[in-house]
């Protein structure tokens, strides 16, 4: 159940933040947060992760649509019963569906979170919490994933004792 209830407390979390930039910006509007390294920037990111693929919305609501799918499929293949392995299915379900539903509904998703550093002249691309949950849900599962593996499988060239 953890993992359903952190997909849905994701997407509301993501959707209503979404809601508020869509209310309160213009789209390209952006507000200084913390001077020189942190805005709210309304950006309509028609593309994948950080503006990649940009103007391919339909083919990523589909791509989104079948991960959903083999998430859920295959969830008991990729993930254990562990703590962080159900954190990270919530994870990526919630942030899956918070972009899938701008993308159904808008077009677009909408991202807001812009972080920079003004001195070093180097800016991140916007992004939402669905994104952020993603992101965070993968590392998640790779760095547990890796960790939790016996040490001798994790060394290229070097057999287990027998």
């Amino acid at each position: 159940m953890l993992p359903i209830w952190l997909a849905f407390a994701i997407l509301a979390l993501d959707q209503t933040t979404k809601l508020w930039v869509r209310g309160a910006f213009h789209p390209g509007e952006s507000w200084s947060i913390v001077p020189a390294f942190f805005n709210l920037t309304y950006v309509r990111n028609t593309g994948a992760a950080w503006g990649m693929l940009g103007g391919l919305n339909g083919w990523l609501t589909v791509l989104s649509v079948v991960l959903l799918i083999l998430l859920v499929v295959f969830r008991r293949t990729w993930l254990s019963d562990s703590l962080a392995h159900r954190i990270a299915l919530g994870g990526l379900i919630g942030g899956i569906l918070g972009n899938l539903a701008d993308r159904a509904r808008l077009g677009f998703v909408v991202d807001f979170l812009d972080f920079y550093i003004q001195r070093l002249n180097w800016h991140f691309p916007a992004f939402n919490v669905a994104d952020a949950a993603i992101c965070v849900s993968v590392g998640l599962y790779l760095l547990t994933t890796t960790l939790s593996r016996p040490a001798s499988s994790r060394e290229p060239g070097v057999s287990p004792p027998l």
